[in-house]
């Protein structure tokens, strides 16, 4: 029974995260697009953006410890933090090692954004969208249920959900971040800029 409930506690915390790191994918996406409203502004999918991505990695870390303490997969602690450490689907396992790995330097290095720079903290963050194709074909090839129909309808939802988002943000043109420099440098009308901004 207790191996069971960890299977399901692996497999339900694992579909979850998933969905909500693909809503983050998303709105991280429409946020780079500055993609707003009348009825919906910019600050709201920015404040949305990082309250969903902290409960993903609560249900991330679900998953993980679930899986190690599954006497099932005899995982390991190693095995879920070194890829192809797994002697249980070696190559499925490390697509999402590696994810969730990516996934814990994005939150230390945002713990530490202060000391280490903007800079540093928005180039590591940026491999927070490596993780997500990462966690599906994790998805796609680690689970015992990967093919299910139901389970690939919320995986083709979420797949679809980001490519509109990454659409989204191809056609937004330059953002405002793509301007600055030509603003501190002088080489950019202020004024149009803040025209462009408050328009974005």
């Amino acid at each position: 029974m207790s191996t069971q409930i960890l299977w399901f506690a692996t497999r339900g915390a694992g579909i979850v995260s998933l969905i909500l790191f693909s809503v983050v994918a998303c709105l991280g996406l429409l946020s780079v697009a500055r993609t707003q409203s009348a009825w919906w502004p910019r600050f709201l999918t920015v404040e949305l953006h990082r309250t969903l991505a902290l409960l993903s990695v609560s249900f991330l870390a679900i998953h993980v410890l679930t899986a190690v303490l599954d006497p099932f997969t005899h995982l390991g602690i190693a095995a879920a933090i070194v890829p192809l450490a797994s002697v249980y689907r070696p190559l499925p396992v490390a697509f999402g090692v590696v994810s969730v790995d990516l996934v814990a330097a994005v939150v230390v290095t945002s713990l530490l954004r202060d000391r280490i720079g903007r800079r540093l903290w928005r180039a590591i963050h940026w491999t927070s969208y490596a993780s997500w194709p990462l966690a599906v074909e994790h998805t796609l090839t680690a689970g015992s249920d990967a093919f299910a129909p139901w389970m690939l309808a919320v995986t083709g939802l979420c797949i679809l959900a980001v490519a509109a988002s990454l659409l989204v943000r191809l056609t937004a043109g330059g953002t405002n971040r793509s301007r600055l420099d030509a603003v501190t440098r002088g080489t950019a009308d202020p004024i149009a800029v803040e025209a462009a901004w408050r328009n974005d």
